[in-house]
């Protein structure tokens, strides 16, 4: 079976520095055309915008062919098609394929249908390690290593696949964290057993302000409508944190704002012009990361 990408699990830290490493040099090179004869497809059964994008540019830019779908309207899942023959025609067609699908766990078997790799855009709340691994390649890039860092996560932490991935990624690192979250959206007990069993320490908290002097990372999220079975709920909490510009004055100078992306109104836009502000550069290490992530799996790297 070929080595897919559906969990941060799926790597060892070893593999995690090593594609971060290639990240940094396609970032030094980032046209190199190492995939003129490879064929990658993008299937999104769920609306993206910077994670379709951004792979899809990573494959251009590595020269290959990118195939693939946004709008499943368009598709023959339409007419019944289940999630096991798409995959199947669509390895096929290409060399590796990239997946967003709303459901939990549809990455993963999407993988073990699949007779070429496949990487995990997003499986509904579940994992999203291509934006871990841009994730921490910006927490490396602003703070020159990853070792014993002071995370402070904050918003959507019970549907937040992000910060999901994150956390069991930097336990690896011997991170510590803050979660800030209302008592609606905090995190699962899962990741609390998680981070119990790795022995590391973390504080949850429902004020933002205190946490923000002692944070080297300051990840922020948006409360996700869709993921919301309650439109109701979703209104109570939807407003529950707003960072500003003004609440930055006591932070570390080496201290960074990272958000996955789209913000809504949890980030103000006078933050936009801090230091600390480093979402929209975030964003744009993705595709390196993701041109990393593709030729590692393809073992076409550099």
């Amino acid at each position: 079976m070929p080595k897919s990408l559906i969990s941060i699990h799926d790597l060892s830290k070893e593999e995690i520095v090593h594609i971060l490493d290639l990240a940094a040099q396609f970032e030094q090179s980032p046209s190199p055309a190492l995939l003129n004869d490879k064929v990658i497809a993008t299937i999104f059964f769920e609306p993206s915008t910077r994670t379709r994008l951004s792979f899809e540019t990573a494959g251009n830019r590595l020269g290959a062919r990118v195939i693939g779908f946004s709008d499943v309207g368009n598709t023959s899942v339409t007419k019944g098609e289940s999630l096991k023959d798409t995959i199947k025609m669509v390895s096929h067609y290409a060399d590796l394929i990239v997946i967003r699908h709303p459901l939990e766990g549809s990455a993963r078997w999407a993988s073990e249908v699949s007779s070429v790799p496949v990487v995990n855009a997003g499986d509904g709340a579940n994992q999203h390690p291509s934006q871990t691994l841009l994730d921490l390649y910006s927490i490396r890039k602003t703070q020159q290593h990853l070792d014993n860092l002071q995370l402070t996560m904050v918003g959507d932490l019970k549907y937040g696949r992000t910060v999901h991935s994150l956390l069991q990624a930097m336990s690896l690192f011997n991170a510590h964290f803050t979660f800030v979250a209302p008592p609606e959206l905090v995190l699962p007990t899962e990741y609390k057993h998680f981070l119990h069993q790795k022995n590391l320490d973390f504080i949850e908290s429902c004020d933002l302000l205190p946490h923000i002097p002692k944070s080297d990372i300051l990840y922020m999220t948006r409360v996700q409508a869709e993921r919301f079975p309650d439109p109701i709920e979703y209104e109570k909490v939807k407003n529950s944190y707003s960072l500003t510009a003004f609440m930055l004055q006591q932070c570390k100078p080496n201290m960074k704002i990272l958000h996955p992306l789209p913000r809504v109104n949890e980030i103000a836009d006078d933050v936009d012009n801090t230091p600390q502000a480093y979402y929209f550069d975030q964003a744009r290490n993705g595709v390196y990361t993701r041109m990393a992530i593709i030729t590692y799996l393809l073992d076409q790297t550099k």
